[in-house]
């Protein structure tokens, strides 16, 4: 199976350059500009004409319209499944996916460290294939730039939670300065972040064989 990976596409989705073919195109949040529900019908749109025969759409923190009008967000997504803190089966490989990030500034999906983040890492089953989230994991394309200096904001929890899976693949965004592919253990990790921390759509999809 062919995994296309993208994220962060901030409503500039119909300014990427190329988006490869592939099974399966994977969104790991982050794909609205303003967060609205006209954001989604236009990427929608985009979606539907794209010839990936399965579509995944996962939320991010700045897409404020499925968290605050859930309802009216699913009506509009009807070319991609979206998955929050749920799963789906495709040729027997299981999907899970979550939008949740720690609290930082005003953003949608946002939790505390510890217990409320744990909480959620604990509903991932522990036979998924490929997991998908909007934040890394601590340490692994995490490396932020803030306030003149670089941090390590990726979710420790995350990573303990991962570190006892099987996975086959990790896929996420959030920290655009994480692009790019990394491994733990047997895992395969995947930063898809598509736009550059200059919010500029660039960053090539990322494919998966698995």
């Amino acid at each position: 199976m062919k995994l296309v990976c993208i994220s962060d596409t901030h409503s500039l989705h119909r300014r990427i350059p190329e988006i490869p073919a592939g099974d399966v195109l994977i969104h790991a949040g982050d794909c609205l500009g303003q967060g609205t529900q006209e954001n989604i019908e236009d990427l929608n749109e985009w979606l539907g004409a794209l010839p990936h025969r399965h579509k995944i759409v996962i939320a991010g923190n700045h897409d404020w319209a499925f968290q605050e009008t859930p309802a009216l967000a699913l009506e509009a997504l009807t070319n991609a499944v979206y998955l929050e803190d749920s799963g789906i089966e495709i040729e027997g490989i299981r999907f899970w996916g979550s939008p949740w990030t720690p609290t930082f500034m005003d953003g949608a999906f946002m939790l505390e460290r510890g217990k409320p983040l744990y909480d959620k890492w604990t509903l991932i089953p522990d036979n998924t294939d490929v997991l998908i989230t909007h934040g890394p994991p601590k340490n692994i394309g995490d490396e932020a730039s803030m306030m003149f200096k670089c941090q390590n904001v990726g979710c420790v929890d995350l990573l303990h939670r991962i570190e006892r899976l099987r996975l086959k693949a990790h896929i996420f965004g959030h920290i655009h300065e994480g692009y790019g592919e990394y491994t733990l253990g047997c895992t395969r990790l995947v930063n898809a972040s598509t736009c550059t921390p200059r919010y500029v759509p660039t960053n090539p999809p990322i494919v998966l064989d698995i």
